[in-house]
């Protein structure tokens, strides 16, 4: 049974509205990428030399990155020798194979949260301005109540005009309290009073906002620093998840905001924001081959239920839909 056969009996036939969800939100990459690969597939009678060298434009052209499409055509190469596959078309099931092993390395349960069971648990949310970090806050604390879990947000960015305004607009959405100082004030202060402020309401979920300032990285990392020593202070083992916000359309220049977020705190997961428009969804892949660090949230619409966990096989099921609803029976 082919690959692509596999997913197409999980996803395709179970009505699961979560495929769906990635089906939708991948159409540009999808139309981008799988319209280049079919057009490649449709050209070669055979798989040589020259077959592979387009492949590796086309996966560049989806910004996957250099080093991981290196990797993956070396790893194709082999496997179509292995397999002594000789028809182009089966090609693209094992490179949808390849690209969920690349992803996954060997290690389970990659886009889980560390969720306290039995206490509070704190996520501070890192990223420059721009790429969304506020909505994601206010679309996880939605998440979170949704699964009856009572919610605070903090509103540590308190350098950017209009940001705490906007994470109480999201509070009221969402009906979560916001803890806030006034505009300018410490931050590290903001996130003593809303750990406090949890503890007392015996909150089981802290959702802290910071400032996106990349210009100064010393004044970054310090700012950082401060923050998390506040938090760990006061919840030994906190912050329990460091989420560095991307902006997906940005592609390539969001792994240098990666690398630098990386270098100036301890990053535990990535939430990759409007990954529904792009056509250069690739930068998936990248972003973890490269930085070594999971995505745990895609963004992959305008609604409240739109981001969602990451999932390497429903994100192939999205990137390839076309071509596996078309699979064998």
């Amino acid at each position: 049974m082919s690959f692509f056969k596999k997913l197409k009996d999980k996803f395709s036939t179970s009505g699961d509205s979560i495929s769906e969800k990635f089906k939708e939100g991948l159409v540009k990459t999808r139309d981008n990428f799988s319209n280049k690969l079919n057009d490649l597939v449709s050209r070669y009678r055979s798989v040589d030399e020259d077959f592979f060298e387009e492949l590796e434009e086309i996966l560049i052209q989806a910004d996957v990155g250099f080093d991981t499409v290196m990797e993956l055509v070396e790893e194709l190469k082999m496997e179509v020798k292995r397999r002594n596959i000789k028809d182009p078309e089966e090609v693209q099931s094992v490179i949808s194979e390849k690209l969920i092993e690349i992803y996954e390395s060997g290690e389970d349960h990659l886009s889980a949260l560390h969720i306290q069971e039995d206490g509070l648990t704190v996520i501070l949310f890192v990223g420059v301005n721009g790429v969304g970090k506020t909505t994601t806050i206010g679309k996880l604390a939605h998440k979170f109540k949704s699964e009856g879990k009572k919610v605070i947000m903090a509103a540590g960015d308190t350098f950017r005009a209009g940001a705490i305004e906007q994470l109480e607009v999201w509070g009221d959405r969402v009906g979560v309290d916001v803890i806030k100082q006034t505009e300018g004030s410490d931050p590290a202060a903001v996130m003593y009073d809303a750990v406090q402020a949890a503890k007392a309401r015996k909150a089981d979920i802290l959702l802290c906002d910071t400032a996106g300032r990349l210009q100064n990285k010393v004044n970054l990392m310090k700012e950082l620093e401060k923050i998390k020593r506040v938090i760990e202070r006061e919840i030994p083992g906190a912050p329990h998840e460091v989420l560095l916000v991307l902006d997906a359309t940005t592609g390539q220049n969001a792994l240098i905001q990666a690398k630098t977020f990386k270098e100036a705190t301890d990053v535990s997961g990535i939430v990759l924001s409007k990954l529904d428009g792009t056509a250069k969804g690739g930068i998936v892949l990248a972003i973890r081959n490269e930085m070594k660090i999971p995505v745990k949230f895609v963004g992959l619409g305008e609604k409240m239920d739109d981001l969602q966990p990451f999932d390497p096989e429903k994100y192939v099921y999205g990137l390839f839909s076309n071509v596996i609803e078309e699979a064998e029976e």
